[in-house]
């Protein structure tokens, strides 16, 4: 460890690594403080029973030659060393529900998702049409998303911010199956029927249909392949060291203190842990009352509660696309909203991939939504690979519980999915809350609400002039979003023309 590093970098989740690595290439000694055993925040897989899961990455967008992942992981150098499996080209999405015997496919590149489509409602033709020209009408008006300079599209364009995804889909069309398969994938952003903007949904879902991979082996490939490029460039990394406290000096931070008693001093330092939990830390009155009360006070997206089904030897045939099921095709936009007795409305399911030459799937993971309230019994507990604690048989009863109500609705689309089951394991909001740091277990940052869009947004330039964010809560959550945050976070640093000519040559 150096006495003094130019950029300290709090968190090795995604937008840290993002952050660490572009500096690095700067020349600017950079270290990464990462309190867990495992780096890469929700780019982390565990093993059970000798199988791989991911704890967040299930799949990836954006990644063919030229687009806008393609080109921000090529200047991180990793784009050529990532093992991937490209997802069924006409299909890697599919949408069900009870009340629908059909399924039907979201597929990759816009002119196969359109008539793909079209197959299942050759009406509406005009409907999809629009649709997809909506989807990348929106998209083009943020500049990073697309590897190019501008201004945050808010400052020029407010009502990007204000236009309510459902209200958007529901004109397009009066078929409300077209409605609901057009918002079917809204788990991977936390759709909420009253309050997320059609940006949100923009955004996320133009990547995927762009194109869709898994990552082999899991999401860690990416978080090992940076902190990799990471050292080769003279930066350094520490895992079990845990930041617990800022110190000051003349306005400014002059060092953090970890739990192992280690002091780290730098210049410039970046948090990529939840900014919440970062200005408990911080403990400082520079920055504004009113600043730290509109953080402290913005929503954490829902929770959510995986199983993570470890499969009997070829037993179950590997599922090279993903699976969206909700209960009722009307009720798309209320899956959060659910009773102890409607519990689950919706699932997504997908499996990871060992080798691209598997044709049995060894483990399945099924994430639905879970409330903090639902686990709040447990709050006091804490667990965690460095600090392994039990929360007692009353919790282990909770998610036994759970997991029965959700293998059941599993079966309704899978009748023999029991005979193929090893072992189940589980996660819940508290599990994100202890592994990744997510304030009550949120699973995608902070709520994005039409109502007050600029709420949640928050800068990566703190008032403290030498302390920095990134990550997911900033302005969009995934790898692309995080990715692009990371390099949002680098503009402020290095400047954006300066930066993004340098990505873009």
């Amino acid at each position: 460890m150096k006495d003094l590093y130019d950029v300290v970098v709090i968190g090795s989740g995604l937008g840290g690594l993002v952050c660490a690595n572009i500096l690095a290439k700067e020349n600017l000694r950079v270290c990464i403080l990462e309190k867990n055993q495992q780096f890469g925040g929700n780019l982390q897989t565990f093993s059970r029973d000798k199988v791989i899961f991911d704890t967040g990455v299930h799949y990836i967008g954006g990644l063919d030659k030229d687009q806008n992942l393609y080109k921000y992981f090529k200047y991180l150098e990793i784009i050529d060393e990532l093992n991937l499996r490209k997802l069924d080209e006409d299909g890697f999405d599919i949408i069900s529900f009870d009340n629908d015997e059909k399924e039907y496919k979201h597929a990759q590149g816009y002119k196969n998702f359109s008539n793909t489509l079209l197959q299942d409602f050759p009406n509406e033709k005009k409907a999809i049409n629009e649709y997809c020209k909506i989807l990348k009408k929106y998209c083009a008006k943020f500049p990073l998303y697309n590897v190019e300079k501008g201004v945050p599209p808010y400052l020029e364009n407010p009502e990007l911010l204000t236009t309510r995804a459902k209200d958007l889909i529901h004109s397009l069309t009066k078929n409300k199956k077209l409605q609901a398969v057009l918002s079917g994938t809204n788990l991977l952003y936390a759709g909420d029927k009253d309050r997320t903007p059609f940006y949100v949904h923009a955004l996320t879902v133009n990547s995927f249909v762009e194109s869709s991979y898994r990552v082999v082996n899991g999401g860690s490939q990416i978080s090992k392949l940076l902190v990799r490029k990471l050292k080769s460039k003279g930066g350094d990394a520490f895992k079990r060291h845990e930041v617990i406290k800022f110190k000051f000096k003349d306005k400014k931070v002059y060092s953090v203190i970890c739990s192992n008693g280690k002091e780290i001093k730098g210049k410039l330092f970046i948090s990529n842990a939840d900014p919440k939990l970062t200005l408990n830390l911080l403990n400082t009155n520079l920055l504004r009352k009113s600043y730290v009360k509109r953080v402290k006070n913005i929503e954490s997206v829902i929770g959510g509660f995986s199983l993570y089904i470890v499969l009997k030897p070829n037993t179950f045939e590997y599922q090279n696309r993903n699976y969206y099921h909700t209960k009722d095709y009307n009720d798309i936009w209320n899956i959060q909203d659910y009773s102890e007795k409607t519990w689950p409305k919706g699932y997504m399911m997908s499996m990871s991939v060992k080798n691209n030459n598997s044709k049995w799937g060894e483990s399945i993971t099924v994430m639905t939504y879970m409330k903090y309230s639902d686990v709040k019994e447990w709050e006091s507990t804490f667990n965690a690979a460095i600090n392994r604690n039990d929360r007692g048989s009353s919790y282990e009863k909770f998610k036994k519980t759970k997991t029965e109500k959700l293998i059941n609705e599993i079966e309704k689309k899978i009748p023999n999915i029991r005979n193929c089951i090893k072992k189940v394991y589980t996660s819940t909001p508290l599990s994100y809350r202890d592994y990744i740091g997510c304030n009550k277990g949120g699973i995608y940052g902070y709520v994005k609400d039409i109502n007050t869009p600029l709420k949640s947004f928050i800068s990566p330039k703190t008032k403290i002039k030498n302390l920095f964010f990134t990550g997911q809560c900033l302005n969009m959550h995934g790898v692309l979003g995080v990715t692009v945050g990371g390099v949002l976070t680098c503009s402020e640093i290095l400047g954006q023309k300066y930066l993004l000519n340098k990505i873009r040559n």
